[in-house]
């Protein structure tokens, strides 16, 4: 399914690999007829080629970035921009995109929640900013719909900040780098090593983005085979997935704790641009005839089953049908593992009670955020759940669109409505449900996600009080899947459906 190379490797063509052996020297020559040093080879990555344009130092090894962009949400733009004005700001230099979409519900006993928002508004008018308001979109979707441009970089103060596959190279960062950029320093790093994800094959029916970030998240998150370096996405695989199934892809290369991702693009990318009327920002990205990587991780799509990821780690993997084959095994590994991540005699964990019937048993799931509100995501859960119920038991299933122009198309084609006949419940664009502040389950309640993470406390558990309630991430057709067969975990493969892939329109 997966295979990491030992050593580096050279891309001839985008499409050749040949390892780094003791005589790759002339087997480069004897391919392409001349000569090229690894360190050559090396600036033949996309990543090399647009952390050099950006690089102010002079020295391609000691970089000084400037970005071109920047996005902040509702809870860190404030001290982002405090900081800056006590620093001496007085205008953003680049544009900054303030985003409302993690405190986008007001406090119980308190309006600090939407002075927050008055305080983004009041500073985008004076220093030149973009404000966008609560449940208008969440920040990695309005920064793929209207910022994301070819070969520039963002820099965003939210981890998952991340647009490979529109072909920008965007990083996560706290908040003083930003303020870094706002008073117009630098970013100071290394130039990263770069490792290729080599993407071959097709996905197979049921199967979807957050299948395969699993799957790799799984390959090389422990062995830190990715740490701090830059994933480029190469491969004849990329042109069988439509760009929404590579944006899924991409926002979860946070996990894999790289430094930032980036795609080669093409004409599908080139669409992209042109649905959301900015064809300007296209820009075609692809390695050199030769390209030098420092690792490839090689992954065949028609290999990839549909994933869970159990507490309390997105890396924590198994395929859906082998939890489902090996249940009290893999859920007596599951809980002896999360005693590691919640390090507290106070909390009782256990998962085998949810086990009714011989089967596995969820209370709660949810598709929502920069990782599962989008377009093609909600089609096809709606499209798995259409004419059927998902039950009035403990089971509930809450569905959060992205953006307000995806959420206006899914009501035009009626997504909306086969969801909402179903049982589930439609909310507007929040991140919520990644970070614990929307659909926090239970206590010992148990949620399938198709969103960012499952760290213990991220779905609202208080462990020092005792309190834990798990979630496991998946794609959103195993999801709906589960909720078509009212709560008992099942794969999205094990599903009868036709796909209709109604197309997007864009209204911005």
């Amino acid at each position: 399914m997966i295979r990491l190379y030992d050593k580096g490797v050279y891309l001839l063509n985008g499409s050749e690999i040949v390892e780094d052996v003791a005589d790759a020297s002339a087997i480069l020559a004897a391919k392409t007829g001349q000569s090229i040093s690894k360190d050559e080879a090396r600036k033949g990555t996309i990543a090399y080629g647009i952390l050099n344009s950006h690089n102010t130092s002079g020295d391609d090894k000691k970089l000084k970035i400037k970005f071109d962009k920047l996005t902040s949400h509702d809870i860190t733009y404030v001290g982002i921009i405090q900081t800056a004005r006590a620093s001496g700001l007085t205008e953003f230099p680049i544009p900054y995109v303030l985003t409302n979409c993690h405190n986008s519900l007001c406090a119980v006993g308190g309006t600090i929640n939407e002075d927050d928002h008055m305080f983004g508004l009041s500073c985008a008018k004076k220093y030149g900013g973009v404000f966008v308001p609560p449940h208008q979109a969440v920040i990695h979707q309005y920064a793929r719909e209207m910022l994301a441009a070819g070969g520039q970089m963002i820099l965003g103060s939210d981890s998952h900040t991340r647009y490979g596959a529109l072909g920008t190279m965007a990083v996560g960062e706290g908040g003083p780098e930003l303020v870094k950029q706002l008073l117009n320093k630098t970013y100071d790093i290394n130039m990263p090593e770069v490792i290729a994800v080599y993407l071959t094959g097709s996905p197979r029916k049921g199967v979807g983005p957050q299948d395969v970030a699993l799957a790799i998240i799984g390959a090389v998150f422990a062995n830190g085979y990715v740490k701090n370096k830059v994933m480029e996405f190469v491969g004849d695989g990329i042109g069988r997935l439509t760009v929404d199934f590579r944006i899924g892809i991409d926002v979860m290369t946070t996990e894999t704790t790289c430094l930032s991702s980036i795609w080669v693009t093409d004409s599908q990318v080139k669409d992209y641009y042109e649905i959301h009327n900015r064809a300007y920002d296209y820009k075609e990205l692809k390695p050199a005839p030769v390209a030098y990587y420092d690792g490839m991780v090689y992954v065949d799509l028609s290999e990839i089953k549909p994933m869970i990821a159990m507490p309390f780690h997105p890396s924590n993997v198994y395929t859906i049908d082998e939890l489902n084959a090996n249940l009290y095994d893999i859920l007596d590994e599951v809980e002896k593992k999360a005693l590691v991540s919640l390090d507290n005699n106070k909390v009782k964990f256990t998962l085998k009670d949810k086990i009714r019937n011989g089967r596995l048993y969820v209370e709660q799931g949810t598709i929502a955020g920069c990782a599962g509100g989008s377009y093609e995501n909600i089609c096809d859960a709606a499209d798995i759940l259409d004419g059927k119920y998902i039950g009035n038991d403990e089971f509930s299933l809450s569905v959060y669109p992205a953006s307000q122009p995806i959420f206006m198309e899914l009501v035009k084609n009626g997504s909306i409505t086969k969801l909402m006949a179903s049982g589930a419940t439609i909310r507007t664009a929040f991140c919520g449900p990644c970070f614990g502040a929307g659909d926090v389950p239970a206590n010992n309640g148990f949620s399938i996600r198709h969103t960012t993470r499952n760290f213990p406390n991220r779905e609202g558990s208080k462990i020092t009080n005792g309190q834990i309630a798990s979630v496991a991430l998946m794609d959103a057709r195993s999801i709906a899947a589960t909720a078509a067969n009212k709560g008992y975990l099942t794969s999205a493969e094990d599903i009868d459906v036709n796909f209709t892939r109604p197309k997007y329109y864009f209204d911005g």
